[in-house]
């Protein structure tokens, strides 16, 4: 566990932080690192942001600097590197609350990744195997909006970025040796586009379980009610599950064609609830669809059945990239992420992901595999003798 404390200067004045962004506006490098609280709240609440430059370690406070502009400004220069580890969340985060994603970055989780580290792995784990450097854990979880901060807090935070500058040199230099630092460039280069962060707005009620096995009104229903949570939630600052706990909806949308009584006569929903919202839901039940909500309807997964030749061919493909990857020492949930996997499993033969078309990806697999990937639904295994073969259908 590290003991040692780094000398650090904490800013949270305006002015403070303009003087850091002199000190650092020509630096080549900045690693960061984000604290913040998503727990009750629609909007996460940005607490401590860590910078370690060669002009030495800075902790700025948002709660009490209200305008982050220099620090933004630094963030989107092209010039200056920026390094996190698992930045994904950190990004998001200033491109919805600052219309920001930071440009020449280099991610520590995303290159292990590449050099057969298991994905994700925790900055500890990471820091531990690379640099030998145990770190503590008591304060991964705490109250970080509360101040005055303690020195257990600063001490933690510190630690979040000061091993990055030489992590980063090490790992670059491992990913050169092997050839892939194009690749995880080209990683990096796709969590910088505002694209990677794009969710659609009705993604939770496609994606979920329960609206395939509803009739058609249940299911704009549904539609409408998740619609509805997450607007209260943006209007009133609460999170979805502090306007509605998830584990109800099913309820509601069970009860609602029956109006309000029998929503009131489901022993599971809270007479609260019913009382305050049930004439609402009502009224979002009857109401006939938009032409806007009818699209919605049209993008629902259809149910095809059961195909059980092609998820094994999909199976099998997935064991065929895992194996290349235990070969080649490289994470296989870097080559295929879950999203990914999950539309190669998808029953859609036209749902695919751009991110296996060209780039790295087919480098490191290989046209052959790449085209099966591609054309899974159009592949065969053909079996003879002691042999089989696997072959796109004419």
């Amino acid at each position: 566990m590290s003991s040692n404390t780094q000398a650090y200067t904490l800013i949270e004045t305006s002015a403070a932080l303009e003087d850091f962004h002199r000190q650092n506006k020509n630096v080549s490098r900045l690693c960061f690192d984000t604290e913040f609280v998503g727990e009750k709240r629609f909007q996460t609440l940005l607490c401590l942001v860590q910078v370690i430059s060669e002009q030495g370690t800075y902790l700025i406070d948002p709660l009490k600097v209200k305008d982050l502009r220099p620090l933004l400004d630094l963030l989107a220069d092209p010039a200056i590197q920026k390094v996190t580890h698992a930045g994904e969340n950190d990004y998001r985060l200033l491109h919805t609350q600052f219309g920001l994603i930071p440009q020449n970055t280099f991610d520590t989780q995303v290159a292990a990744g590449f050099l057969g580290y298991k994905y994700p792995i925790s900055f500890a784990r990471l820091v531990e195997s690379e640099l030998n450097v145990r770190l503590g854990k008591g304060y991964a979880v705490t109250d970080w909006e509360s101040r005055p901060f303690s020195p257990q807090q600063l001490s933690y935070a510190i630690d979040d970025v000061r091993y990055l500058p030489e992590l980063v040199e090490r790992l670059t230099r491992k990913l050169e040796k092997q050839g892939r630092l194009h690749w995880a460039r080209e990683e990096f280069a796709e969590m910088e586009r505002p694209e990677y962060y794009a969710k659609d707005p009705n993604r939770e009620a496609l994606n979920s379980k329960l609206i395939r096995n509803l009739k058609t009104k249940e299911q704009l229903f549904l539609v409408r009610l998740l619609a509805w949570r997450t607007e209260e939630a943006r209007r009133l600052d609460y999170s979805r599950e502090m306007i509605l706990p998830s584990r109800l909806i099913s309820q509601i949308v069970r009860s609602i064609r029956s109006g309000v009584n029998a929503l009131r006569g489901n022993r599971r929903l809270p007479d609260k609830l019913v009382q305050k919202h049930g004439a609402r839901f009502e009224e979002m039940y009857k109401a006939p669809p938009t032409a806007e909500e009818k699209a919605i309807l049209a993008q629902i997964p259809q149910d095809h059945g059961e195909d059980q030749e092609q998820d094994l061919v999909v199976e099998m493909l997935h064991l065929l990239v895992r194996y290349k990857c235990l070969q080649e020492q490289i994470s296989p949930a870097i080559v295929l992420p879950r999203n990914v996997l999950k539309e190669l499993k998808g029953e859609d033969p036209d749902s695919y992901h751009p991110s296996l078309d060209g780039g790295w990806r087919e480098e490191f697999l290989g046209e052959g595999l790449t085209r099966w990937l591609r054309e899974r639904h159009q592949l065969d295994i053909e079996f003879d003798h002691d042999r089989f073969e696997l072959k796109l259908k004419d």
